[in-house]
């Protein structure tokens, strides 16, 4: 049964057909694009735009390559996935002061403690990390500390990431990222042709770079959810710009003599409508999540808003208009077909 738009009132607000000059701006997007990848750059040996890179270059002791090391450290505020620790809950039978906790923690010898807050006010997370790895002598410490502070005070069981571990997790989780966006290359040449390949790269390059150097600038907790966020963001990038490839690959067989600008403004319009109430309602549940499902997700929806606004405009100010760059034999351009869409 045919549902009628008077229904969607929020639908009907997105036309059917628009008539944007997309390709028009490309060159100002561009630029911008460039301009964004660089600032995520200098906030990787920055620290987040918060610290001299060149203090800590002159700092460090050693071979070159440990002093650009020492640089990009602190380019991502690492959660224990990746540096290595130890997280327990800790459950109170009454609400639990986070402040007093937090200078309890501080009090000890562990480092970089950090406390955080549940929606019920008896519950919080602990994570800190041991001194020379010897978690089990530093989770003994900060239970008697906290039963003091806490009297009738529980405990998970605690979860501990060792130094080795987490170096392999960072690593790993750097190598799915190269691994996802080499076999989305592999997938659009075999699809489509090299050069929208290429162009799909390069708009999933532009979004995870973009993407962490938010991650970076606003120094949201960086762990293996974040991964997960991103490869979320690469997934669905990719299927915007497929559904723009698509397009564009019928009205080049569709429109043989017209020219790549006019198709690509043609393609794009054609699927924005699409394009908008994806996008639209995907935030709307991110921005759900991030509201009502607590601190300990919102590393993950926060990165994922900003991934899907990104991947949006990628898909049509990246990937699309990569086209133009790279030379075509037009004589290789399919034959003119009709076009038998309803």
């Amino acid at each position: 049964m045919e549902v009628s738009n008077s229904k969607w009132p929020l639908i009907r607000l997105v036309p059917k057909q628009t008539h944007f000059g997309f390709v028009h701006f490309a060159r100002l997007a561009a630029s911008l694009s460039v301009i964004l990848c660089i600032l995520s750059f200098v906030s990787f040996a920055t620290g987040g735009l918060r610290q001299n890179p060149m203090d800590a270059f002159n700092k460090t002791q050693g071979s070159f390559t440990q002093k650009i090391d020492a640089v990009f450290a602190d380019a991502f505020n690492l959660g224990i996935d990746f540096k290595g620790g130890v997280s327990m809950e800790a459950i109170s039978t009454q609400p639990i002061d986070i402040g007093k906790v937090r200078e309890t923690m501080h009090s000890l010898s562990v480092r970089d403690p950090q406390v955080q807050g549940f929606d019920k006010p008896n519950q919080i997370m602990v994570r800190f990390l041991s001194e020379n790895d010897n978690n089990d002598a530093a989770i003994g410490v900060v239970k008697d500390a906290l039963t003091k502070t806490l009297p009738g005070v529980t405990f998970s069981h605690p979860d501990v990431v060792g130094s080795k571990v987490s170096g392999e997790l960072y690593r790993n989780g750097i190598m799915a990222l190269v691994a996802a966006i080499s076999f989305m290359l592999v997938f659009i040449w075999f699809r489509f042709e090299f050069q929208m390949g290429v162009g799909s790269v390069i708009a999933l390059l532009h979004d995870v770079i973009l993407t962490l150097g938010f991650i970076s600038v606003t120094r949201i907790e960086f762990s293996l959810t974040s991964i997960a966020a991103i490869l979320t963001i690469i997934g669905y990038s990719m299927n915007d710009t497929v559904v723009v490839y698509d397009r564009l690959r019928e009205n080049m067989r569709k429109w043989k003599k017209k020219p790549m600008a006019e198709l690509i403004d043609l393609s794009t319009n054609e699927t924005l409508s699409r394009t908008i109430i994806t996008g639209m309602t995907t935030l709307l549940a991110l921005i759900g999540l991030t509201v009502i499902g607590g601190s300990t997700i919102q590393s993950f929806t926060i990165a994922m808003i900003f991934g899907v606004i990104i991947g949006t405009y990628s898909s049509i100010y990246v990937a699309a208009p990569f086209s133009l760059l790279v030379p075509r034999d037009e004589k290789k351009r399919p034959e003119k077909i009709v076009d038998d869409r309803p």
